[in-house]
C-alpha cells in the first residue's frame, strides 16, 4: 500500500495550533544531540519537549517571531525587529527552568555560548525548524525553509542559524547556507554548527 504525502502547504500558525506544533516538534527533535542532552532521560523525553516547544511558541516566537507550520512541521523564524523582544523574560525563564528540572544549568550555559556567536549585522534568525519523522522525504520542512527564506530575500538580510545534528548540514547547505563554524558546547555538550545564508535577488536564483 503506498502513503500518500501529507499537505505540504505552508501556513501561518497561531496558538490554536500550540498543541499540534508541539506535538510535531517533539517527535521532529526525539534524536536531536542538543534535545536529548537537555532531555536524557526516554521515558520522559516526548512529554519534556511538548512542554518545552509550547512554551518557546505561546511565551516568545508566536508574540515576536514569524511561525509557520504545515500539516506535519513547524518553523519558528525571528526577523531583526523582534530579537530583542523575543529574549526570553523572568516568568518564562522560569517555565522553562521547571521544564528542564536539573537540567536548566546546562540549558542556561548553551543559550549564553550561542549568544556569544549572535551576528551584529541586521538578519533573519531561524529559530526552530522540524517535521515529524513520519513525513520525512515529503517536502514539509523545506516548503518551511522557502517560505522563510523568501521573506529575508524580500528583506535584503541573510539568515543565520544553529544546528547541533551533523546529518542536517547538507540540507541547510542545499538552500544556501555556509558554515560559519563549530564548537562544543559548556559541560561536555554536544557540538553546534553555526551557519549563515546570503540574501538572495531575482538575478542570483
Amino acid at each position: 500500500m503506498v502513503r500518500m504525502p501529507k499537505n505540504s502547504v505552508t501556513t501561518e500558525a497561531t496558538f490554536d495550533d500550540a498543541e499540534a506544533i508541539s506535538r510535531t516538534l517533539a517527535l521532529a527533535f526525539d534524536d536531536d544531540p542538543m534535545m536529548r542532552w537537555f532531555f536524557p532521560e526516554d521515558s520522559t523525553r516526548e512529554a519534556g519537549l511538548r512542554r518545552y516547544f509550547h512554551t518557546l511558541f505561546t511565551r516568545q516566537y508566536g508574540l515576536h517571531g514569524v511561525c509557520e507550520r504545515t500539516d506535519a512541521a513547524a518553523a519558528f523564524w525571528v526577523p531583526p525587529e523582534g530579537q530583542e523582544k523575543a529574549v526570553p523574560d523572568a516568568e518564562t525563564v522560569q517555565e522553562l527552568q521547571d521544564i528542564l528540572g536539573d537540567r536548566a544549568e546546562a540549558f542556561r550555559t548553551a543559550v549564553e555560548a550561542a549568544g556569544e556567536h549572535t551576528p551584529k549585522e541586521p538578519h533573519w534568525y531561524l529559530a526552530v525548524v522540524g517535521a515529524a519523522p513520519s513525513a520525512h522525504g515529503q517536502g514539509h520542512g523545506a516548503a518551511l525553509l522557502r517560505s522563510g527564506l523568501a521573506q529575508a530575500d524580500a528583506a535584503g538580510l541573510p539568515v543565520y542559524l544553529e544546528s547541533s545534528k551533523p546529518d542536517n548540514l547538507p540540507f541547510y547547505e542545499h538552500f544556501g547556507f555556509e558554515t560559519l563554524g563549530e564548537g562544543q558546547l559548556p559541560g561536555g555538550g554536544p557540538t553546534l554548527w553555526s551557519m549563515r545564508r546570503a540574501a538572495r535577488t531575482a538575478t542570483d536564483a
